[in-house]
């Protein structure tokens, strides 16, 4: 989720443990340890693939969240003496506070690798948006009106603080439960199709979880459409998009392209993109790259020689067609020869404007 959702669940929690001790000490260092996971946005891991797919790893897991707890509590606690909380009171809200980030994250489609160092696999429920404000609007409300009211009504804003975290939780369970039903819907809607059997994704569109993405994968291609709790049709309308996967067949072993597809759970698509497009230069950290804050270069000057055809691979899960968060240049294709090449960022490609309006608009009529 966003840094702001982040610090709200963090300082909500963090009051639900010692606001009546700590009162706002206690919602400012919940905020702090709610955000501390998401540091390693900061860190450059070599290459834009390894900075993609290692984030949300080690900082992310429970383990060594868990681990990492008693020592920042024990500082936390040694800052605030004067408090009259005792360690274990500090050690509960750290503890909390940390391992609730990665949790959360876990309901976005990114994928958080929760349960190293057992394993690695990138838990992505994708029921919530990486932004939605019915998540997080409660959470700063129930905070606001605890640190309000702590010293007026002590118990009152406990239950403010309470509340805020029961709505956004429930929220999530809404969440899962809408994803689940527009699940269903997909199924019937393929299951008499070549369709069948393929795989499926469903998640939701910008700041809401009425309105659902919906992408099935074929061999040669992906299936895009859109469904809203409100359609009366009992089917997605789907678009096929090509996807031109056997550029990469000479590459199964190439470190990047496995990685990305294992990452992706295999919503990839690829394309060749022309020599002109602009790729990133060099490695930049997650947040460089979310933000942009990296220079760019033409994808001919990332591939040795003139002519040469950059391969791009797109995590077709964040974003929509045309416009994708993540692309990789991972290859070149010289006549009929396709080649691995260090692989470079395609910047993040987002939708214009008139977007939004079209999300609302199609909320509420199927035919927008």
């Amino acid at each position: 989720m966003d840094s702001l959702t982040q610090i709200a669940l963090g300082a909500a929690v963090g009051t639900a443990v010692l606001g009546r001790k700590a009162g706002a000490r206690a919602a400012l260092w919940g905020a702090v340890c709610g955000t501390l996971p998401d540091l390693d946005v900061l860190m450059p891991y070599g290459d834009p693939v390894r900075d993609f797919t290692f984030h949300r790893a080690e900082s992310h897991s429970l383990f060594w969240l868990t681990v990492a707890s008693p020592l920042l509590a024990w500082v936390v606690a040694r800052l605030n003496r004067k408090v009259g909380a005792s360690f274990r009171e500090w050690w509960l809200l750290v503890w909390l506070a940390l391992v609730t980030h990665p949790l959360l994250d876990a309901f976005t489609i990114y994928g958080t690798q929760l349960l190293l160092p057992f394993s690695d696999y990138p838990v992505g429920v994708g029921s919530v948006f990486i932004i939605d404000p019915l998540y997080t609007v409660p959470l700063i409300v129930g905070v606001i009106a605890a640190l309000w009211l702590r010293r007026r009504d002590p118990a009152r804003a406990m239950r403010w603080n309470a509340t805020g975290l029961a709505l956004s939780t429930l929220y999530l369970g809404w969440g899962v439960a809408a994803q689940s039903h527009v699940e269903g819907v997909v199924h019937r809607t393929i299951a008499a199709t070549p369709l069948a059997d393929a795989r499926a994704l469903v998640t939701p569109t910008p700041f809401n979880t009425l309105l659902w993405r919906v992408v099935v994968m074929d061999d040669g291609g992906y299936h895009e459409g859109y469904y809203s709790l409100f359609d009366e049709s009992p089917q997605v309308r789907l678009t096929r998009h090509a996807s031109d996967t056997q550029l990469l067949a000479p590459l199964r072993d190439d470190w990047a392209v496995r990685r990305l597809a294992w990452f992706s759970k295999g919503f990839y698509g690829v394309s060749e993109a022309p020599a002109d497009a602009r790729v990133a230069e060099g490695s930049a950290s997650t947040l460089g790259q979310l933000l942009g804050l990296v220079k760019t270069a033409t994808a001919a000057e990332a591939v040795p020689d003139a002519g040469d055809v950059p391969v791009v691979m797109t995590d077709l899960r964040m974003g929509q067609t045309p416009w994708f968060v993540f692309s990789f240049v991972v290859a070149e294709r010289s006549g009929d020869r396709v080649s691995t090449v260090p692989s470079r960022q395609v910047p993040s490609e987002r939708p214009p404007a008139t977007v939004l309006p079209w999300l609302w608009a199609r909320i509420w009529d199927e035919r927008a």
